[in-house]
């Protein structure tokens, strides 16, 4: 996706992947620093380790509590930061990491352009209170949604998110349980789905997907995880997280190259490459 933007844009730039142990990030980040990274995104497990390690946060970050989007700014002689993109023959004084979170704004644009979810009043039940799940509740009870469910292996972590969400939006009301009538939306931030042996991320006997009017699960492969697969069953319209996955990597580029991003050649190639 990134390197078919940055080939359509003429940037003589390049996207690679790294494994990284949560302990060494410290270090891949310092390394980064002194090897002139223009950037980086980071996944599970780090976004949320990454805000401690941080030299200045983004509102994005801030406000949404996990960093997915790196960019390095240098410090010129008069003081003023510029990212690295914008140095070219000089070498900054200094550098510094910046992190933003683009992953708050494109599930909210994934599920308009998916499913075409209204915001106001509508009632959600969220699997899922982790690192993305944290962040997805957040940006849907800043939105206006009337009620809540969250489902979480662990109900101390369930618990604290149902406290800060209370404590920021008092007025979108907060359980930790199943609905038991309909709801406009379900939404799996957890990982069960990633493999075929895992087991469903919800309770088929606490709740049945014909509750549901529409489903999303942020997994994007496989293209049908075993929940989407029931959400059709049942009748429900449906959408995986490919569309996120779009408009989190657009919005990066665009923090690190400060220029729009060509969205279609980056659904085009995601199409093409992801479900080969």
């Amino acid at each position: 996706m990134q390197n078919a933007a940055l080939a359509a844009l003429g940037v003589d730039w390049r996207y690679l992947a790294f494994d990284v142990r949560p302990e060494g990030l410290s270090e891949v980040l310092a390394g980064a620093k002194r090897m002139g990274f223009i950037g980086f995104n980071l996944t599970v497990p780090h976004k949320v380790l990454a805000l401690g390690l941080m030299d200045e946060l983004d509102e994005t970050a801030r406000r949404w509590g996990a960093v997915n989007t790196v960019r390095f700014e240098g410090r010129a002689v008069g003081g003023e930061w510029r990212p690295m993109s914008e140095w070219t023959d000089e070498s900054p004084m200094e550098v510094r990491c910046v992190g933003f979170n683009t992953d708050a704004e494109a599930v909210m644009l994934s599920l308009q352009e998916d499913l075409g979810i209204q915001w106001k009043g509508a009632r959600v039940l969220l699997l899922g209170a982790g690192g993305a799940g944290r962040v997805v509740a957040l940006r849907l009870a800043s939105e206006g949604i009337d009620r809540l469910w969250l489902v979480n292996r662990t109900q101390a972590r369930a618990d604290a998110l149902r406290s800060e969400i209370r404590q920021a939006y008092p007025r979108v009301s907060v359980e930790l349980d199943y609905p038991a009538g309909e709801v406009d939306l379900v939404i799996n931030a957890t990982s069960l789905g990633l493999k075929q042996e895992d087991e469903l991320p919800w309770d088929p006997a606490r709740f049945e997907m014909r509750q549901a009017r529409s489903v999303y699960d942020l997994i994007y492969r496989p293209a049908v995880t075993p929940m989407l697969h029931r959400a059709r069953e049942a009748g429900c319209r449906s959408a995986n997280g490919l569309g996120m996955l779009l408009h989190q990597g657009a919005r990066a580029l665009e923090i690190w190259l400060g220029r729009p991003a060509p969205l279609q050649v980056m659904r085009r190639a995601l199409e093409e490459g992801v479900y080969v």
